[in-house]
């Protein structure tokens, strides 16, 4: 076993992406597992990797909130003579990803919409410090016994930043790419909502709002088509259809922030997210769906009480 900066051991491979490998380690310092995002050795700059790396890390490190995985430590290691190598030590999330779960197909629509509240709950801490996450997707969701976890803001940029990509790239998972994002327009929140709306219909159907066969019609004409409107879910309330369609609008400004559809989600299944206060709420009436049992025993639990006021309230 190999141990980085005489203090984390690594000790099993725990993921591999097309430029890093994350490790199950334990920091021998204070004695406890974290995970290791570790940058792969053979990419062809190592001076971009460390700032991008680094960039991440002082991203992520400023987001304290329980549905965000934390991050402890950033480091760099030789791997590679004359080269550095960038580490980043985050919390150790335990569970199953979003993406594994839905193998076995689309869930109640109680449980995906408590997820999605908790994933737009972690996105509002984002937007709060103007970062957008850019690559929502399944598998950057983590189903904990204390709840919804969101993972990676390895590509995470400031909200307004120009796509730098070269040309004929895209930065984030085909799928899941607001329309402007494939018009290579700068980051925005509203990117990340839309990203949002397919999570939620893919959750509540099992599929995508669009059909793609591959990536090329992903990122093609076909692509471009407007999303399939969602189809009827027994029991589902109207206003998160509604919440879903206005998330997958062309019009970047006509879908809702991260707070309002955090907010909305939360209270349709009588959950408790932790959504910190950016913007004023209005008042709104009560959604009338309860929560069932059942459900409620196949769902993560809800993280921490809500902790909001409204203006004039």
């Amino acid at each position: 076993m190999r141990t980085l900066d005489g203090r984390y051991r690594l000790e099993q491979r725990i993921g591999v992406g097309g430029m890093s490998e994350v490790w199950r380690a334990h920091d021998t310092v204070l004695d406890r597992p974290v995970a290791v995002k570790l940058v792969s050795p053979d990419q062809p700059d190592g001076t971009v990797s460390v700032e991008r790396i680094r960039a991440e890390a002082r991203s992520a490190a400023r987001l304290a909130h329980p549905n965000i995985a934390s991050v402890h430590d950033f480091g760099t290691c030789a791997t590679i003579p004359g080269r550095e190598t960038p580490y980043l030590v985050m919390e150790l999330v335990q569970g199953e990803t979003l993406a594994a779960h839905l193998r076995a197909g689309p869930l109640d629509w109680r449980i995906a919409v408590r997820v999605c509240a908790e994933v737009s709950a972690a996105l509002a801490a984002a937007h709060g410090h103007g970062i957008v996450h850019r690559d929502v997707k399944p598998a950057n969701v983590m189903l904990t016994p204390t709840g919804v976890k969101v993972l990676d803001f390895g590509i995470a940029t400031p909200a307004g930043t120009a796509d730098t990509a070269g040309e004929g790239m895209v930065v984030g998972t085909p799928a899941y790419l607001a329309p402007e994002q494939l018009r290579r327009a700068p980051s925005t929140p509203a990117a990340d909502m839309y990203a949002l709306g397919v999570l939620l219909y893919y959750c509540l159907t099992g599929r995508l709002p669009y059909t793609a066969d591959s990536v090329t019609q992903l990122l093609g004409p076909q692509r471009r088509q407007p999303p399939q409107p969602l189809p009827e879910v027994p029991g589902l309330p109207a206003e998160v259809a509604e919440m879903c369609r206005r998330c997958l609008a062309e019009e970047p400004l006509l879908r809702p922030s991260s707070l309002v559809a955090a907010l909305l989600l939360a209270e349709v299944v009588d959950a408790r997210v932790y959504v910190p206060m950016h913007e004023p709420l209005l008042p709104r009436q009560r959604a009338v769906s309860p929560w069932t049992e059942q459900a409620a025993a196949e769902a993560t639990e809800a993280v921490v009480g809500a902790q909001w006021s409204r203006q004039g309230g």
